[in-house]
């Protein structure tokens, strides 16, 4: 069956980006770098974001005056509202006030109505919100990435299968993501382990709300990761472990990121760089770790993070 989905021509660019392999230093492992920035909306998130909108399709929930609701923290609100401007729908995100004024800025020029909430209450309040305009209208779909199984499927049958044709003929020791959804890491790893059996995969979590790791829910400085709770998306069983990073870590990651390889990404990347760097470490110098870059680092000019 054809979907009306598959067949926009902006949906046929997702995908398929850049992996750079770079070795830190001498006695460390290689890391894959997945340069999900270069996609066509900027991030990762438009895998997901075509996977939720293809599923919607096929059960039948999208209609001509569908609405298309959902809580962002950004990437995923800017890859639905592009996707829905191409379909013809209006959309309509919620969005904690803490995210960047860049963000902001971007959903609405792909001409979706954006309503902030409380920085605070990050990711909870935002979908409580959300829910609440759903409720209130009957055209709505909200489409609910953190437990839409469309979401971590985009990444089993897309993400998943590029990082192991890139690597091709490569044992894989490590797969570090970030978890705000936990779609790239639960669909990725799918693809990823019944290849690479003794691979582990690492969770990468903030440090000052470590929801995985059983600590307390807090505010923190990395966007797109670290909702403050566990997403039902989420496969804990395919979680080796979990790797917790500070800001300031995540900071330094991103401006290393830069500096270093010339990759000019966001926060959430320079927080899986330095969980990977400490995962290549431990593999040795013959290990491969691979992570992901979601997104660039035009988003976050506002943050301060390359100021320093």
């Amino acid at each position: 069956m054809r979907y009306k989905v598959d067949e926009l021509i902006n949906v046929k660019a997702i995908g398929k980006t850049a992996m750079m392999v770079v070795r830190p230093s001498e006695g460390l492992g290689e890391i894959a770098l997945k340069l999900e920035g270069n996609g066509l909306g900027g991030s990762i998130k438009d895998r997901t974001a075509w996977g939720m909108l293809r599923r919607a399709e096929e059960l039948g929930e999208l209609r001509d005056d569908t609405v298309i609701v959902e809580p962002t923290s950004g990437n995923t609100g800017i890859a639905l509202a592009m996707l829905g401007r191409s379909l013809g729908l209006s959309v309509v995100l919620t969005m904690p006030e803490s995210m960047s004024r860049e963000r902001r800025d971007l959903l609405t020029a792909y001409g979706a109505r954006l309503e902030l909430t409380s920085g605070e209450r990050g990711m909870a309040g935002a979908m409580e919100r959300a829910r609440e305009i759903a409720e209130e209208d009957p055209r709505a779909l909200m489409v609910d990435q953190f437990s839409n199984p469309g979401n971590p499927w985009a990444h089993q049958v897309t993400t998943g299968p590029e990082i192991l044709q890139d690597l091709w003929g490569r044992r894989i020791d490590g797969f570090v993501a970030g978890v705000g959804t936990g779609g790239t890491l639960t669909g990725t790893a799918r693809a990823l382990k019944p290849v690479h059996h003794g691979m582990r995969v690492v969770a990468v979590e903030p440090a000052s709300s470590p929801v995985l790791s059983g600590g307390e829910v807090a505010p923190h400085g990395i966007q797109g990761i670290g909702a403050g709770f566990i997403p039902p998306v989420l496969d804990r069983s395919l979680v080796d472990e979990v790797a917790t990073v500070t800001d300031s870590e995540a900071w330094e990651g991103t401006r290393e990121l830069l500096a270093r390889w010339g990759i000019f990404s966001g926060i959430s990347s320079g927080a899986n760089y330095m969980a990977a760097l400490k995962l290549a470490k431990e593999v040795g110098p013959d290990g491969l770790v691979v992570t992901v870059l979601p997104d660039r680092g035009d988003k976050y000019i506002s943050t301060g993070v390359f100021n320093a």
